[in-house]
């Protein structure tokens, strides 16, 4: 139906990419609803609080660089560390690393693949045991001997994995809306954008797109989504695209129930053998975390507490005073 619309509204050919017929299709549903603000047509500056450094990785394909974004003093031993989501990058956590940053060193990295960082040449190497591997490099490299951690989504899962090894510096965690269990309407639902070679004719529409699909992570006002969701939309030529490799979900593509199986079981493993402090965030309305799987997280590792935020999908975004608050009353 879609295609028969896109085809008589704006003349599309047959031969027409089903990338291309979900942005116009994108647009087109949205042509009523322009954003209230003007969206500059250039690429959005960081944050002149922060800072922004390189460190180099390894994988079975070769070196790889991996940024990262910091705020606070370098030189406090208090460290946060911040991972974001799956098609996400370090700049979502501007709002939470400012008003954390009067306490600690806040460290927000764009997992390779994603943001300021290298794409990887095999595919097949985006998955859990490279982002951690790069992970235990960053922690080696700054010389961190203890950190606290908040990851989002992926970011979670990460840091279930970096916390499980032995002599972790991961001393208390906030694990937001992610859990050993991943429900299928969930991974349904990132099949159907993710890794999707996008191109939008200007900045707006990318970020028209970009808020919709966010939509589940809270109600903002335009100027925030904007800030929020700016930093993932890069110009290239003459159009627009999003700030990651869209070859993240080749490993996704390749998943068979078997290996999901597998992949649960050993998650399920690392996550008991956890010894930091969690706090598991769930949103009310998340289809991707069940209220069922956090009280199964609760009871197999004695650490962990957990809260809801009503009203909220996957995943809580962490920029309301009140999201703010509750991470400030875990970790400080």
């Amino acid at each position: 139906m879609l295609k028969k619309l896109l085809k008589r509204l704006f003349g599309i050919k047959e031969n027409i990419s089903e990338e291309t017929l979900l942005a116009v299709g994108v647009v087109a549903e949205l042509v009523s609803d322009p954003l209230p603000i003007a969206i500059e047509e250039n690429e959005d500056a960081p944050d002149p609080q922060s800072r922004t450094a390189y460190i180099q990785c390894a994988s079975p394909s070769g070196l790889h660089k991996m940024a990262y974004h910091e705020w606070g003093d370098s030189n406090n031993p208090n460290v946060l560390i911040c991972v974001h989501g799956l098609t996400r990058r370090g700049s979502d956590f501007t709002v939470l690393a400012r008003a954390m940053s009067d306490y600690y060193r806040v460290i927000c990295p764009d997992i390779v693949g994603r943001g300021d960082s290298d794409w990887l040449p095999n595919p097949m190497l985006y998955g859990i045991p490279q982002y951690a591997s790069d992970m235990m490099a960053l922690i080696a490299q700054l010389g961190l001997s203890k950190v606290d951690w908040f990851g989002t989504s992926m970011g979670g899962l990460i840091g279930t994995f970096v916390a499980a090894q032995e002599h972790s510096p991961i001393r208390r965690m906030i694990l937001n809306d992610v859990g050993p269990r991943i429900e299928p309407t969930a991974l349904s639902r990132l099949g159907d954008y993710v890794g999707k070679p996008l191109r939008f004719a200007s900045k707006k529409e990318g970020l028209i797109y970009l808020n919709r699909i966010c939509a589940p992570f809270g109600t903002f006002p335009p100027e925030q989504w904007k800030a929020y969701n700016g930093p993932h939309l890069v110009k290239r030529g003459d159009a627009w695209v999003l700030h990651y490799d869209p070859s993240i979900a080749k490993p996704f593509e390749a998943l068979s129930s078997a290996t999901a199986v597998v992949g649960e079981m050993m998650t399920w493993k690392a996550y008991e053998a956890i010894k930091a402090d969690m706090l598991i965030v769930r949103g009310g309305d998340s289809d991707l975390l069940s209220a069922k799987t956090v009280a199964e997280m609760c009871q197999r590792n004695p650490r962990a507490r957990s809260i809801e935020i009503p009203g909220v999908g996957h995943a809580p975004a962490f920029i309301t005073p009140e999201q703010v608050s509750l991470v400030r009353e875990f970790f400080i």
